[in-house]
């Protein structure tokens, strides 16, 4: 496989205060990369480093071969590269239909938003009936769906997903796991962070533990569940399902 994503040694921080202090990863086209770590250990700044929201102090920063370091978020969507926030970032107050046009706003005039939208109905069919109501009025699974919707509108090749289940009841978390796989299978690679460990894992093909700011270490995801050191930090309660 050839890496779509290189981060290599980055620190970075707010101010004086230093939340990344050796992070890398490698991200391989076609895989879905799942990000783990306690909280505090700074995976939301590792991807506000990556999607240039954040200016690293040191370190490298590569997408598709290319420097990213200093490049505007406008150019990393035309680069393909896109981002979905935690959980209530879409617009409560707009329908679904409208919140997807909302991401192919900074698209050229001629590009097929109507197609796009219907491409992104066949990931999430429960989003076409609900096409005309407000986001606002869905349920929390629905606005998900919406929010990686939208993120799907410039067809990226790479989708940043910062905890996609955060917040939403258990029985709701397959479901979404379940069209993140769905994107995936279409030739988006994914890279995520998940606080729900196990699910996150078991649908990744490869992970990353994050701890105080460095990569501790990073496994194939079949081999991560059985690690004791996994298990007492992360699923410690957890069931074993048959």
């Amino acid at each position: 496989m050839t890496s779509l994503l290189s981060v290599r040694d980055v620190h970075a921080g707010y101010g004086d205060f230093l939340v990344l202090d050796g992070a890398s990863i490698e991200v391989e086209e076609g895989q879905i990369v799942c990000v783990i770590g306690p909280n505090g250990a700074g995976k939301s700044t590792l991807f506000k480093s990556i999607y240039g929201l954040l200016s690293p102090t040191r370190g490298s920063i590569e997408f598709d071969g290319s420097d990213i370091l200093g490049v505007s978020q406008r150019e990393l969507l035309d680069e393909g590269m896109a981002y979905v926030l935690q959980r209530n970032s879409s617009f409560p107050d707009m329908t679904v239909r409208e919140n997807l046009e909302l991401g192919a706003f900074v698209a050229e005039s001629d590009y097929p938003v109507d197609e796009k939208i219907e491409e992104t109905f066949e990931i999430f069919p429960a989003l076409k009936a609900k096409q005309d109501t407000r986001a606002g009025n869905l349920s929390g699974g629905q606005q998900q769906m919406v929010e990686l919707g939208r993120g799907l509108m410039l067809d990226p090749s790479l989708l940043l997903l910062d905890e996609p289940t955060a917040g939403l009841a258990p029985k709701v978390i397959d479901t979404i796991f379940e069209r993140i796989e769905a994107i995936n299978d279409r030739g988006v690679t994914i890279l995520m962070i998940e606080q729900n460990v196990k699910t996150g894992v078991e649908y990744a093909d490869h992970v990353f533990v994050l701890e105080n700011g460095k990569t501790s270490f990073d496994a194939n995801a079949d081999d991560v569940l059985d690690m004791p050191e996994i298990r007492e930090a992360y699923l410690k309660g957890v069931k074993e399902q048959d």
